[in-house]
């Protein structure tokens, strides 16, 4: 998750492709009415052709935004992941997860491409699917409650790219302390002064805040791609230079250090935020599982490319961001210059979508002459109380994983699995033994697990950290 900022409502998706407008985000649903209306089977809608995209992508170009869309900052803690349960365990993990992930986006597409049928719609928000998958499902009991689903979707939303944000601001303030002080170790007492350099972000980070448009934002997140693919390749080189004989490196360490490891590979990685985004915006969206295979691949590949060659080469002493661990040579200080510049550009990009969410229901409690005072008062207020929350927790590794565990797991797993069963309920049904339905409380329970094993664990270590 990441250094992405791509989320979840229709008007997030013409941010993500059209940065010079700056609309609001997609209003909640009017509860006096019904939003969706389900139509007979035998009317047969195209919604690829009843489309108007202003500018659509094609396959390779789609490819290309859900690998920016998933890789983000994350991707620089890995390592430390694969350190928390065992190297070979977490390279075979990391390969199961990505087809995990990649079949919940799959699901989850899947499911709104059936509603966009069903609905006669041209396309919809993660919000949107959610809120229709419940009140034009098979049972009118839970219909009344399909409004508090899409809140619900909104709110792990916010969580997670708000969380992401203090993820960035502490990858910041560590890459700026060993600049400074020319030194990886975090002797006791060190975490003390890693809060100060959190704390003297507070200013630059509020003014870079106070930016309400991606417009100028924008193509700095293109150029942060190019320096994690620099970080990637630096990680194997430098890795290998350092690495012991694979042999010595532990293969498994323990349950509590996999879940860890489970909560941060899945932040590192974890791209449904921007997969209906990018299926709205596709030429020919029936070609989305293409899309998605190329994708995740890389994206599994990169993920565990870093992961296991930080490990191998840095070993148990290993620190994230893994830029930190690279030798003090001209090369690696300047790449650690520069990702700390991206990723404090990442950090309004990131900002933007969950503050934009968050200002259209406060925005009502203020006069609209007043709006960009208060716009200001509460971007600051946010801005305040992510670095509170950095300054107070500032493990980026169990804080990752916190993330991941949390909210992730919840809009990665859990709810693309509950959609799916409801929309696939009545039509075409759940088989045979009804085996849909095992398949999608498998792939729920799975997610419950992650949820609750993985909030515990990575919780219970920030705790233990303050």
């Amino acid at each position: 998750m990441e250094m992405n900022s791509t989320h979840l409502s229709h008007t997030q998706t013409q941010l993500e492709f059209d940065t010079a407008s700056k609309p609001p985000p997609q209003p909640p649903p009017d509860g006096t009415k019904r939003r969706f209306v389900i139509h007979a089977d035998k009317d047969d809608y195209d919604y690829v052709a009843q489309r108007q995209t202003a500018k659509p992508t094609n396959t390779l170009e789609s490819t290309a935004h859900l690998v920016k869309g998933c890789l983000g900052g994350g991707i620089l803690g890995v390592h430390e992941a694969y350190m928390k349960t065992g190297i070979w365990t977490a390279l075979f993990t990391t390969f199961l997860f990505g087809f995990y992930i990649a079949y919940c986006i799959h699901m989850l597409v899947k499911s709104a491409q059936t509603l966009y049928k069903r609905l006669h719609v041209t396309q919809m928000s993660y919000p949107d699917l959610a809120e229709a998958a419940l009140e034009a499902g098979p049972f009118p009991s839970l219909k009344k409650y399909s409004k508090w689903f899409r809140y619900v979707v909104d709110v792990v939303i916010c969580i997670d790219l708000f969380g992401a944000c203090c993820v960035y601001e502490i990858i910041i303030a560590k890459t700026i302390k060993e600049l400074v002080e020319n030194s990886t170790n975090m002797a006791e007492g060190d975490l003390n002064t890693l809060r100060l350099y959190i704390f003297a972000l507070l200013v630059p980070v509020l003014i870079l805040c106070m930016i309400t448009t991606l417009k100028y934002l924008a193509p700095f997140s293109l150029l942060a791609d190019v320096f994690i693919v620099a970080c990637v390749v630096a990680t194997i080189y430098y890795g290998l230079q350092k690495a012991p004989d694979i042999s010595s490196v532990p293969a498994w360490k323990n349950g509590i250090g996999f879940f860890e490891f489970c909560g941060i590979v899945v932040f590192g990685m974890e791209g449904v935020g921007v997969s209906l985004p990018i299926e709205n915006n596709m030429k020919d969206p029936t070609k989305f599982p293409l899309v998605l295979a190329a994708g995740m691949s890389i994206v599994a590949l990169f993920i565990s490319l870093v992961g296991f060659f930080g490990y191998w080469g840095f070993g148990e002493n290993t620190i994230s961001p893994v830029t930190l661990n690279f030798p003090n040579e001209v090369f690696p200080t300047v790449l650690q210059c520069l990702m700390g510049i991206m990723i404090l550009i990442t950090f309004a990009i990131n900002f933007w979508a969950p503050f934009n969410l968050v200002w259209f229901y406060i925005s009502k409690k203020h006069n609209t002459a007043k709006h960009w005072i208060w716009e200001r008062i509460y971007r600051a207020a946010f801005v305040v109380l992510i670095t509170i929350i950095a300054i107070a927790f500032p493990n980026i590794g169990n804080l990752m994983g916190l993330l991941g565990a949390f909210s992730l797991s919840n809009i990665g797993f859990i709810f693309p699995a509950l959609i799916n069963t409801l929309v696939i309920w009545e039509n075409p049904g759940l088989g045979k033994w009804k085996w849909r339905l095992w398949k999608n409380t498998l792939v729920l329970l799975i997610g419950v697990l992650l949820f609750v094993a993985g909030t515990y664990s990575n919780l219970k270590q920030l705790i233990v950290n303050l």
